[in-house]
């Protein structure tokens, strides 16, 4: 630690006697020591002392919280608020490369390297990778790795031979993370690495051979020419795919899934095939404890039992096109060195996000350069240490990613060389609050380091995204269907065969896959939004959130209840594939599994529902009712001819009453969506309730003889206050229940445990 020198003290000789008077001068009068005076001549210093001490209680608190996305949402906020984010200016041509001159191993060179993060003594899986013919081991340290730490063949990096190699990266690496990886990686470089393979010490390689499934060499004589079979790029709103369903396991998904595509757990109805050698990114899959995040690892587990999970060896490697994605983890990849660029582990975020977001980072910018991810059968066996999987250090991750894969598809550069876009693209994600500006800086000294290293910046290539879709032909198509393999699910095994509760499951995606289902949430949206995604993401097409405050965080949209209607077509254009558009508040419960019988081609609304389909006499007097009979009356006279007629035709029975409906839950089909939008514009600025709004324009789309009929036996009752009322209100066999109060995570618990007598799969939620 270093210390301030005191000052020296002069010798005896050098210190010359004051006169008297002068000594005595240099003792001020005494002061008063009156408090009023003290405070009034001391009120600046107070003021920031007082300031100062509000700033480190506020930091405190929100550094507990449990909260982790609201947190790195506050710091970067704050940050670019006070100081706004420059992108860093860097003279490329400027930069030597410089050799190792201070290591031991300055003279050592080899092509392949195997990096490792180490925090405790060699494991034994560690011991095995030291084995492997032909690969160098390199392990990286960190604060928490014992002193002594030492293994044969392996080459470790302490934090204090980290620090004499003199990377720039070094200036921003926390000391007690596996991020520190990132000093490895360009030593691994810097010592002649063509491939590296990312490793985690607790993985063992299936019979200690990394080139059994992976493709090691994509040139030369050892290298396989062959095609690789490659997810189908046809669906244009289909961005992130489940690579496990393809190995075998229906029911896992990786860490980094999305939550709203985990119930997405269909085989792909068929492929197609790119030409290999281009895979520059290859993720293993991993057999025992695969990459799972703490979603499906809280929910699976139930006893002490270490998960042992299979896939299928046989099934073969598959690729991804531009503009689909996958998680990539660092735990079991191979880079080969066209993407060793892409290694760099963010260091803003907590560490289960790091290496998920490097990976999509690393997917967007590889479509630069015209390369692609491969997923490989399994390559590794990680073996499950019965740790619990830390939630909270997820939750930006789930809240996140999501939004992020978007943000890459829709992103574009116009820089003309490969670190310049990488550059903007950091730049980008730092101002969309994906990462801090401490990861910008951070990915302007990665790269300076790899020129350092001596690794050279590969050339760009035209984004083939940006073309015209091809067509893909019946001849084009490649068919494979991946086994069954016996799985674990709600902590009971599975046989070869689906169960019924997946069947089911099955059944209500196929039948719903296509629709949108859209909340509003009148309740605190930072405890419920994403739990709502979890309960219907699994059986819809997707969950869009809309509420009275906007929250970007976790993507919520901000809406006007009162004028609900207003804010769906804009949700209609934004899915315009979609079949139908499903409308729920969220104090109602969808029962989806009493849905199936219902027509999507028709109107759903609760107009057999007597308590939430009336009819008001307004008055006469300028009262609420009266004041929206009018705007009807004026809408309607301006209707083109067929909306008037429907009307007018549907209210011959009232003409003086008002048409009020509580539209808790409704549904537009597809066909219908444009005769919606016409209403809407109809309505424009003029003060039109939803409750009055969407009754008056299911009368003019369409006749109520042709409504479905499915809602009107869903159990619908005033609204209560109390919430003990509300569980034996609830029935599994009604297709929606209304009201039902949710506020809190434990609320959704206790619904979930009433709506697992439908779906008993729901309880891997809880």
């Amino acid at each position: 630690m270093l210390v301030q020198d005191r000052a020296a003290k002069p010798p005896k000789s050098q210190i010359r006697e004051l006169p008297t008077h002068q000594q005595i001068r240099r003792f001020s009068e005494p002061k008063n020591l009156d408090f009023t005076s003290w405070v009034s001549e001391n009120v600046s210093r107070i003021v920031i002392f007082f300031l100062f001490i509000v700033t480190v209680a506020s930091f405190f608190f929100l550094y507990n919280t449990t909260d982790t996305a609201s947190l790195l949402c506050f710091q970067s906020q704050s940050t670019q608020s006070l100081q706004p984010l420059t992108r860093p200016q860097i003279k490329w041509s400027s930069i030597q490369v410089l050799p190792d001159k201070t290591s031991p191993y300055a003279s050592f060179l080899t092509e392949k390297w195997i990096v490792v993060s180490v925090t405790k003594y060699p494991t034994e899986e560690l011991k095995g990778l030291v084995k492997i013919r032909g690969w160098q081991v390199l392990a990286v340290g960190n604060s928490m790795t014992p002193k002594d730490w030492s293994l044969k063949g392996a080459i470790f990096l302490s934090l204090d031979a980290q620090a004499e190699l003199g990377y720039r990266v070094l200036d921003h690496l926390p000391y007690d993370s596996f991020v520190r990886k990132s000093v490895g990686y360009l030593f691994a470089i810097q010592h002649g690495a063509k491939k590296i393979y990312d490793a985690d010490d607790r993985g063992e390689v299936i019979d200690g051979d990394l080139g059994k499934h992976f493709d090691v060499e994509l040139v030369g004589e050892d290298a396989k020419q062959e095609p690789v079979l490659q997810y189908s790029h046809e669906n244009p709103n289909r961005t992130v795919v489940n690579p496990y369903i393809h190995f075998g396991q229906r029911s896992v998904w990786p860490r980094g899934l999305p939550l709203e595509n985990v119930g997405e757990i269909n085989h792909e109805e068929y492929y197609t095939e790119v030409f290999g050698g281009k895979q520059f990114i290859q993720q293993g899959v991993s057999n025992g404890l695969p990459d799972v995040d703490s979603v499906f690892y809280f929910t699976r587990k139930t006893t002490l039992e270490p998960f042992d999970i299979r896939f299928d060896e046989h099934a073969p490697k598959v690729a991804l096109p531009q503009g689909v994605m996958v998680p990539v983890n660092s735990f079991n990849t191979l880079y080969h060195s066209a993407a060793f660029w892409g290694l760099m582990l963010p260091v803003s975020v907590s560490s289960m996000a790091s290496d998920v977001l490097r990976g999509y980072w690393g997917q967007r910018l590889l479509w630069e350069l015209g390369g692609y991810v491969a997923v490989y059968p399994p390559t590794a066996h990680r073996f499950d240490r019965i740790e619990a999987y830390p939630f909270a250090e997820e939750k930006d991750l789930h809240v996140n990613v999501g939004r992020l894969i978007k943000f890459l598809l829709a992103w574009r550069s116009q820089k003309h060389s490969f670190f310049e876009t990488i550059l903007d693209l950091s730049f980008a994600m730092a101002e969309e609050g994906f990462w801090t500006e401490q990861d910008l800086k951070f990915t302007a000294a990665w790269l300076q380091d790899l020129i350092t290293v001596g690794y050279q910046q590969p050339r760009l290539m035209s984004l083939e995204l940006d073309r015209p879709r091809a067509t893909i032909g019946h001849g084009d198509r490649k068919e494979f269907v991946p086994r069954k393999l016996p799985s674990v699910h709600l902590g009971v095994e599975e046989t070869g065969t689906v169960s019924t509760e997946i069947g089911n499951l099955i059944r209500w995606r196929k039948n719903f896959g296509n629709v949108v289902l859209v909340m509003f949430c009148s309740g605190p949206v930072e405890r419920t939004a994403l739990e709502w995604r979890l309960l219907y993401g699994r059986v819809f097409k997707t969950v869009v959130i809309l509420s009275s405050q906007k929250n970007s965080d976790l993507y919520v949209e901000e809406a006007k209840q009162d004028h609900i209607y207003k804010h769906l077509p804009k949700i209609f254009d934004r899915y315009s594939s979609a079949e139908g558009f499903l409308f729920v508040e969220d104090d109602t419960v969808l029962n989806y599994w009493n849905l199936l019988q219902a027509d999507k081609t028709k109107i759903w609304t609760t107009d057999k529902v007597s308590k939430s389909w009336t009819s008001v006499k307004p008055t006469g007097k300028s009262d609420w009712f009266s004041t929206q009979a009018e705007l009807v009356k004026r809408i309607v006279s301006t209707m083109p001819a067929h909306f008037q007629v429907n009307y007018k035709e549907a209210a011959k029975n009232s003409q003086d009453t008002l048409t009020v409906c509580s539209s808790e839950v409704f549904y537009v089909p597809k066909r219908l969506v444009t005769d919606f939008n016409d209403l809407v514009e109809l309505v424009g600025d003029m003060d039109l309730h939803y409750k009055v709004a969407v009754p008056m324009f299911f009368m003019s789309m369409d006749s109520p003889q042709n409504f479905d009929p499915v809602l009107g036996s869903m159990v619908y009752k005033r609204k209560s206050s109390s919430f003990n009322s509300s569980l034996s209100l609830y029935s599994a066999q009604a297709p929606a229940v209304h009201p039902w109060s949710i506020s809190s995570e434990q609320d959704f618990i206790k619904l979930v445990g009433q709506m697992a007598e439908g779906d008993p799969l729901l309880m891997e939620l809880v």
